[in-house]
Parts: C-alpha cells; structure tokens; sequence
C-alpha cells in the first residue's frame, strides 16, 4: 500500500522540464510517531479516525526494546511507537517533543540507490541499507536526516508480501473500527527555526531533486498580529510534497514561534490527509470528538463572491466551519484540527480537491485568525 494514485513501473521517471530523476518516489510509505503509550495513542486512532490495526510488533514477536501498532485506512499508514527502555532514542525523543513525527517513510523502488544517490548530493546518513526478511519475503531500506530529528527512510518493498515489514506480525482489534473516508497523505509540513526555511528547501532541491512548487511569503500569510513564511516543494511526480514553514516577524509570536517553542526544534507540523467527501468524513469526525479549529460565520459571507460556485450544499458547509478556495485548476475544501499532542505541535488537515493543486492561499488570513484564537486560549501569542 501506498500513497500513490497509480503505481509506478518504470525507475527513472522524468521531471516536467525531461531531466531524469534520480530519486524516483512512488508515494508516501509510512508515518512514525515516537509516542509516550503507543497502545492508548492507537485506541484514540481507531475510535476517533477510524483506522485499523494491521501488524504489530512488541514482547510477543520477539522486540524487546519497543511496541508498534501499525494502523492503516485508504492508503494511508501510520506507525506508533513506545520504547521499554527510559534511556533510548525514542524516550529521550519524546521526553525532548512530547508525541511527535519521527519517520517520514518515502516508498521507493531501489532503497540502496536512493540512499546512495542522495548522500553523494550531502544528505547526512542515518543508517545504511539493509535488508530485512521473513517468511513474505524481504524489504530493503535506509535512512538520511531531514530538518530537526525527523528522517526519512527509504523503503523498498518490491518483493514482499507480509502485512508491513518483517518483525511484524499481521495483527487485527477487537474493536470494531469504521473508515471515515481517509485515502491518501496529500502533504506533510514541517516547521523550521527562523532563517532555516531556504536552506532546507535547497536540501530537498539538491539532495532529493525536488522543484520549488510556490512561494507564501510574509504578506500572504500574515494578520494583524502574526505571520510566517512558506515554501512548497514536490517531487518529481508530485506524489510527495512537503511545504516547509519558518516564523516572520509580527507584533506577536506567530504559530511557527509557538510550536517550536513546545517541540523544542523543527518538525512536523501537520499531515493533511485526502478525502472524496468532506462532508461525510468531517461529519464523522465531529461525531467522535475530533476537535477542529473555529472560523467565524462572517468568513462565508463573500464566500461565493470569491470563489464561486461549488457543487456542495453551502448550508452543510457552513455548518462543518468547513473552508474553501479556488486556484487555476479547480477548488478545494479543507479544514484543520486543533493540536492531537498536549502541547501544542502536530495536528491534522483535511481536505478534499475538486481539480485544485493549490493549498488554500485564499484561506490562510482566516486560518491563522482561528489558530491565534486559540494561542490566545493558551495563553502564548
């Protein structure tokens, strides 16, 4: 399973401008949280967002060291996490972050050339390739560092058939879990320390030949009282696409300022999971106490003035505090959660994309509008 549409067969894929790419990515493969109890962390996700227990690994498949709740729903995985040990990597990572992303798992044909083609390009190695095996056969993968303590890992699994990777075994809930209509990872953001955005971009064009798909800057994405910068980067393909974030200067600390101030150096901000319809799935997720950041009425006001006409019941829109902003290609709807830790550091977009591309320019004055509301809440604007 993967984050991609369609799968891809051939290993060199081209970029739009015909130059090959060396780094070929077939989707995203995985995301890693180093969690505090990795078992509740996995209850929440079942219940709250639907997802289902695939594989696990922990005492009772020979992992001593740690536990790993796999959960998956569309073609989206993700992987929690808790270590035994008060003194390991894991502990200190989330003694240091709290909950927090630690792998962003890129799902590759050829795990050892991908490590070795970005490290010649000045990617920091985390671990080399290896290979691991089981009765399903075998997956290759390899690891460089990204912004902060996040990695990706390149994953290779090409010839294997088991439930996740070896060391884990197939593993199935009691709970009775329901889908709320969640496909794809659309993109992941990290957030880097003021000053750090362009080298990090230049790390994903370099090492990772990625191209610089748009550029917010402070006047785009700014309130009366805070603002930030951003910049959008995608793969060659465009299955993968990470915006990178940095603080601006404003009359107050900005969100940027805040999470960094709670995570204790750059990461992940938030994941932005696909959906077909909404609609349905933030309907569901309400139902289950998923909380979401308010907008105010007066933001559907010249709702269609802006963006025009949309197939979707704007009454039902309204009601779901749902956000919408068009661009070239089409529109798109969205909407964002409020922090999932007890700092206040990662959490989840929604969106669903009717021909759109973009990532809601449109809807940042209002958004950070809402995330400053509850900033003032906590009392760290």
């Amino acid at each position: 399973m993967t984050t991609a549409t369609k799968p891809i067969h051939k290993l060199e894929e081209l970029h739009k401008n015909g130059s090959p790419d060396f780094l070929p990515l077939n989707g995203t493969d995985y995301v890693e949280f180093y969690a505090g109890n990795a078992k509740q962390s996995a209850y929440y996700y079942q219940v709250a967002w639907g997802f289902e227990l695939v594989a696990y690994a922990g005492l009772e498949t020979g992992v001593k060291d740690r536990a790993s709740y796999v959960l998956q729903q569309g073609k989206i995985r993700l992987v929690l996490t808790t270590s035994f040990d008060p003194n390991s990597d894991i502990t200190m990572h989330v003694a240091k972050h709290g909950d927090g992303v630690k792998v962003l798992a890129l799902w590759v044909e050829d795990a050892e050339k991908s490590f070795n083609e970005t490290v010649k390009r000045g990617a920091k190695p985390f671990s080399p390739p290896r290979t691991m095996k089981d009765e399903f056969g075998e997956v290759k993968v390899a690891s460089i560092h990204t912004y902060g303590e996040t990695l990706h890992t390149f994953v290779e699994r090409k010839n294997y058939t088991g439930a996740f990777l070896p060391g884990y075994q197939p593993a199935k809930s009691l709970l009775k879990t329901t889908p709320v209509g969640l496909k794809v990872v659309d993109h992941c953001v990290g957030n880097v320390e003021l000053g750090q955005m362009n080298q990090w971009v230049k790390f994903y064009e370099e090492v990772m030949g990625f191209k610089l798909l748009i550029t917010f800057d402070d006047k785009d994405i700014s309130t009366e009282f805070t603002a930030l910068m951003s910049k959008v980067v995608s793969n060659g393909n465009g299955y993968v696409k990470f915006p990178i974030n940095e603080p601006a200067k404003g009359k107050k600390r900005s969100q940027i300022d805040e999470y960094l101030d709670f995570y204790k150096s750059g990461g992940v901000q938030h994941i932005a999971l696909l959906t077909e319809d909404i609609i349905s799935t933030v309907t569901e997720l309400r139902k289950r106490g998923v909380d979401f950041l308010y907008v105010p009425e007066t933001y559907y006001d010249d709702l269609f003035a802006r963006v025009g006409k949309i197939d979707e019941d704007i009454e039902q829109i309204k009601h779901l505090n749902i956000l919408v902003d068009r661009d070239e290609e089409g529109y798109l709807l969205q909407l964002f959660t409020k922090p999932v830790e007890d700092r206040p550091t990662v959490f989840y977009e929604i969106i669903q994309r009717k021909g759109a591309k973009s990532f809601g320019k449109g809807n940042f004055k209002a958004l950070f509008e809402a995330i400053e509301r509850e900033q003032e809440q906590r009392g760290t604007l």
